[in-house]
C-alpha cells in the first residue's frame, strides 16, 4: 500500500511538473511570437504613410501660415493650464515661451471634477500642439495675452449690448468657465479650415490635419457640454446658456464682417442641418461643412476691435509672427 501510494504521488507530481513545463513553453512561445509581431509592426513599411516621389515636407510658404496659429495655441494653452492647474507654460513647458511675457489676469477657476478633468486634458493637449508646431515650423515668443476677468466681462457686455451685473467672471464656476471657452477653440478650428487649401508640404499638411482634428474635438466637447444645459439660466443672470452662445456667435460674426460663420447651440431651422433641426451641437454651413476664416477675420475677432490692424481683446499688443505683425504695420 505504501508503494502504491508513493507511486501515485509520484505520478501526480510528475503530472504537475509536465503541465507546468508545458505552460512555461507555451508562455515562452507566446512571448516570442508577440515580440516578433511588435518588431514587424514597428518596422513594417505597410505602416508608414506613402508620400509621392520627391515630395517636399515643408514649403517655405507653409511656415507663416501655420505659425499664425501659434498665437491661438498660446492663448488656449495658457487659459486652460491656469484654469485647471493654477499655473501656466512658465511652469509646465518654459522652453516653449521663448521669453514672451506672462499672461495678464490668469488664475485658477473654480471647476467641478468633471469640468476640471476636461480642461486639464485640453491644457496638456495645447502643450503638445505647441511642441509639434515648434518641431515643424518653429515658434515665436509668446505674445502678451489678456485672460483677465475684466477682459471677458467686457466681451460679454458687448455681446449682450449692456453691462452685465455683476460683471461676467469666467473663473467663477464651471458653467461660467465653459461659456468662456466657447469663445476660444472655435477660432482655431475655423482658422485651420481656412489655412488648409494654402498648405503644400506633406509634413505641414499632416500637422494641420492633426491640429484641426483635436481643435474640432475640443469645440465639440464644449458645445455638447453647453447644449446639455441649453435651457438653464446662467447664475446670476436672467439669460439661458443657449442665449449666451447665440450672443457670442452673433458678436463674432459682427466683428469678423464676413457673414454668418458662427452659430449658437440653438438655431432657427434655416440654419440647422438640412434646414430640419434647431439643435446645433456642431456649427457648420448649408452642406454641414465647417466654416473657415482668414487670418484677418480671426484677428478682428480676437482683438475685439473688428479691425485686424488694431490690437486689443486677448492680445493687447497684437499677435506675433509675420502675418500678424504685417497687419500691425498698416494704418488703422
Amino acid at each position: 500500500m505504501y508503494f502504491i501510494s508513493y507511486h501515485s504521488n509520484t505520478n501526480t507530481t510528475m503530472g504537475v511538473l509536465i503541465a507546468s513545463t508545458f505552460s512555461l513553453v507555451k508562455l515562452i512561445l507566446w512571448m516570442s511570437i508577440m515580440s516578433n509581431f511588435i518588431s514587424i509592426s514597428s518596422s513594417n513599411p505597410i505602416c508608414e504613410s506613402p508620400y509621392p516621389p520627391h515630395a517636399i515636407p515643408v514649403y517655405v510658404e507653409d511656415v507663416d501660415t501655420l505659425q499664425f496659429a501659434v498665437n491661438l495655441e498660446f492663448l488656449e494653452a495658457e487659459y486652460f493650464l491656469w484654469a485647471a492647474l493654477g499655473y501656466g507654460l512658465d511652469h509646465v513647458a518654459p522652453q516653449l515661451v521663448l521669453g514672451g511675457p506672462p499672461p495678464i489676469g490668469a488664475q485658477k477657476a473654480k471647476l467641478d471634477s468633471l469640468t476640471g478633468n476636461i480642461i486639464t486634458e485640453f491644457a496638456y493637449q495645447e502643450v503638445g500642439h505647441l511642441r509639434a508646431l515648434e518641431k515643424t515650423v518653429g515658434l515665436f515668443p509668446r505674445p502678451l495675452l489678456d485672460v483677465s476677468p475684466k477682459n471677458f466681462a467686457k466681451l460679454f457686455d458687448e455681446a449682450f449690448g449692456y453691462e452685465l451685473d455683476p460683471p461676467f467672471d469666467p473663473y467663477r464656476d464651471s458653467l461660467s468657465y465653459m461659456l468662456s471657452c466657447y469663445v476660444i477653440p472655435y477660432m482655431g478650428l475655423v482658422g485651420y479650415v481656412g489655412a488648409n487649401p494654402l498648405i503644400n508640404g506633406y509634413q505641414t499638411k499632416r500637422l494641420l490635419a492633426g491640429l484641426l482634428g483635436v481643435e474640432s474635438g475640443q469645440d465639440a466637447v464644449i458645445r455638447m457640454y453647453l447644449y446639455e444645459r441649453a435651457k438653464e439660466l446662467v447664475h446670476p443672470y436672467n439669460h439661458t446658456v443657449a442665449e449666451f452662445t447665440i450672443r457670442i456667435s452673433e458678436l463674432r460674426n459682427q466683428l469678423a464682417m464676413c457673414g454668418i460663420k458662427d452659430e449658437g447651440i440653438i438655431v432657427p431651422p434655416q440654419l440647422g442641418a438640412e434646414n430640419r433641426t434647431e439643435s446645433n451641437v456642431l456649427s457648420a454651413n448649408f452642406d454641414s461643412i465647417s466654416y473657415r476664416r482668414t487670418p484677418g477675420e480671426i484677428l478682428r475677432v480676437v482683438y475685439s476691435t473688428g479691425n485686424e490692424h488694431l490690437p486689443g481683446g486677448f492680445y493687447p499688443h497684437g499677435g506675433n509672427g509675420r502675418i500678424a505683425r504685417e497687419f500691425l504695420k498698416k494704418p488703422h
